[in-house]
């Protein structure tokens, strides 16, 4: 069977051109997606539960499927594992033949070479850094000044009806780092109480 995936990133998008293209091309079933590549998907999740050995999955360009290269590899090389065939209409691969499997080889290999390069550079980088003295990693917890501010938050959040974004604002503090600094305090307050 010939199952079709089409995503576009927002609402606002329109799925038809997609869907025309994956309908010419004979898929049997569609499964459509509104939400970001970075997202979940249940759709895909859904498509990925209903494949069958014999099967394969189309697409109108290979953006539509992967988050990245190395994503996209991934999923194809599960569809493979399951006897599942992987056709981008527009990119013109086609594993069911010998050309398709060649391309998205080479898409793998460029995926995995990436993957050497961000490793090698991020060695070489460490290195450099503790030649100069430095250490590599995540930074230490929360200052001292910000166990204060975030023992502060807590109190304030908790004893009285000041909305959070005055209490921010007091504290001089963005609305991410409030919510790490309350996470944090709560947090301690657990481990003292032994609980």
């Amino acid at each position: 069977m010939n199952i079709g995936y089409a995503r576009v990133s927002t609402q606002d998008q329109k799925l038809e051109l997609q869907l025309s293209e994956l309908q010419k091309y004979g898929c049997e079933m569609i499964f459509k997606e509104k939400q970001s590549a970075i997202k979940e998907r249940p759709e895909l999740d859904k498509m990925i539960s209903h494949l069958r050995k014999g099967d394969t999955v189309v697409v109108w360009k290979l953006d539509r499927l992967g988050r990245s290269l190395r994503h996209l590899v991934n999923l194809v090389g599960s569809f493979k594992d399951m006897g599942v065939d992987f056709v981008s209409i527009n990119d013109n691969i086609d594993t069911t033949t010998s050309q398709g499997r060649l391309m998205f080889n080479l898409f793998a290999s460029f995926a995995e070479f990436e993957r050497e390069m961000i490793s090698e550079r991020t060695k070489a980088g460490l290195a450099h850094a503790r030649k100069y003295g430095r250490k590599g990693g995540r930074r230490p917890g929360i200052s001292k000044e910000g166990k204060i501010k975030a023992w502060a938050a807590l109190k304030r959040t908790r004893d009285s009806d000041t909305p959070i974004a005055q209490i921010q604002k007091e504290l001089g503090l963005s609305k991410a780092t409030y919510y790490r600094y309350l996470q944090w305090a709560e947090g301690e307050e657990k481990r003292k109480s032994g609980s």
